[in-house]
């Protein structure tokens, strides 16, 4: 190994390199400044000790004032304060200004380099290597290296292997940075995400004078894959002109940017064509040619509702578009499909679409839901879970199991369905909406 011998002495003073803040901002990205003792390190530190037989190591962290000490072997130094020195009474400082290359000193009493350094007689340096901590853009983080008491001439042997597990000690940081960078990153997406989904959905369903207004949304889960991905489906509820109001509910193929994306645009278009009071079929099939002409990168079932309120409760028209039919349920426990089947939005131009009435009397309720509340069930390869489905029966009968209860209370109740079947894993994101005519009602 060719020593060197045409690094500055002490005299010369401190390198530039030591306060370039790029390498200080490498330094304090690895996030082990002020940190405690870490196995990992202290091992590699024990072993570099051993097998060079010098008594002494140090995996060190330089930054512009001081020698951070993330392991240290043969010094008495635990609490976090006690594993540091001022950067100028370290042999680290030296291998900042060589650009990657090691710092090797058989004698530090007579090497020019070192002999005036304030460290060798407290220290009790005799001979001194050290290997540069190196970060992704090739900064000088600190340092590997050993101590001995006493001169020594280091074989290739001691360096070689000071060399590769200075290189295991980079590689560790850079392992660590790189998991802090990825999960930060997630959460970044996650956020984004969920953002991004909470903007697809009402913050809270506004008030409709006289009905009673609840909704749920259940994102799928998304074990063994990514947790970030935003879903399609969403709902909207809205005054229109005159006295009428609208509910839409939609699930959008797929999941992703392109879902929300599509969501986004069938939500605010529905918005628009509804004021000027179309039919439900007329504002989805609007819907479905905008999707069309816009190239929309996935399609999308809906169902629209238009009410008002009447002396006797709620009269209203509902369209479906490739969507599950709503359910009332009646005052006394009675669930009934109202629909007609149609096709989906987005692909059929034209698209043949139907409009159906539909009365709620003081009690009655409208559900709204996506197909995740149909197609509930435990995870698959779960011990002991259950095979069949929670299919449109299963919902029919626990939405007449609510006879009596109000629309929250109602939402509630089928959610709780729904997690007791699939148990804590959703197969599909799940939204649902519910319009209830209470029980004293009053137009």
């Amino acid at each position: 190994m060719q020593r060197q011998t045409d690094v500055p002495s002490r005299r010369a003073g401190l390198p530039r390199q030591l306060r370039d803040r790029t390498r200080i901002a490498a330094v304090k990205a690895t996030g082990l400044l002020d940190t405690g003792p870490e196995q990992v390190f202290e091992d590699l530190a024990a072993l570099a000790a051993r097998v060079t037989a010098s008594g002494r190591a140090f995996i060190t962290l330089v930054d512009e004032t001081r020698s951070f000490w993330k392991a240290c072997v043969g010094v008495d130094a635990v609490d976090v304060e006690d594993r540091q020195n001022p950067v100028e009474e370290s042999f680290c400082y030296f291998l900042t200004g060589l650009d990657g290359d090691p710092f090797v000193v058989d004698d530090a009493t007579t090497d020019p380099r070192t002999r005036d350094h304030p460290s060798v007689g407290p220290m009790g340096i005799g001979a001194w290597a050290g290997y540069p901590l190196l970060g992704s853009g090739g900064e000088v983080l600190g340092s590997f290296c050993v101590i001995d008491g006493n001169p020594r001439a280091w074989t290739p042997s001691d360096l070689l292997t000071l060399e590769t597990l200075a290189r295991a000690v980079g590689a560790e940081i850079g392992l660590r940075q790189s998991l802090t960078a990825a999960q930060n990153a997630h959460t970044l997406s996650a956020n984004l995400a969920h953002s991004l989904q909470q903007g697809l959905l009402p913050p809270t369903p506004p008030a409709v004078p006289g009905v009673e207004v609840a909704a749920s949304y259940t994102p799928a889960s998304r074990a063994g894959r990514s947790d970030i991905e935003v879903g399609g489906d969403f709902y909207d509820l809205f005054r229109t002109r005159g006295s009428s109001w609208a509910a839409v509910l939609g699930d959008v193929c797929g999941k992703g940017v392109q879902a929300a994306q599509v969501s986004s645009m069938a939500r605010y278009t529905v918005r628009a064509v509804a004021n000027e009071n179309r039919a439900p079929a007329d504002v989805l099939a609007h819907l479905s040619t905008a999707m069309i002409a816009q190239d929309a990168p996935r399609f999308l079932t809906g169902v629209y509702a238009r009410f008002r309120l009447t002396p006797a409760g709620i009269a209203g028209t509902l369209a479906l578009a490739g969507h599950p039919p709503a359910l009332v349920r009646r005052a006394d426990g009675t669930v009934r499909e109202i629909g007609v089947p149609g096709q989906l939005l987005g692909v059929f131009d034209p698209i043949r679409l139907t409009d159906v009435r539909f009365r709620l009397a003081p009690g009655d309720l409208l559900l709204l839901y996506t197909d995740g509340a149909t197609e509930a069930r435990a995870r698959p390869g779960r011990p002991g879970r259950k095979q069949d489905v929670f299919d449109d029966a299963d919902l029919a009968r626990t939405l007449a199991a609510t006879a009596g209860m109000d629309a929250a209370a109602t939402v509630e109740h089928i959610g709780n369905a729904l997690a007791a079947r699939h148990a804590g894993w959703a197969s599909d994101d799940t939204a649902l909406l519910a319009l209830r005519v209470p029980d004293h009602h009053r137009r």
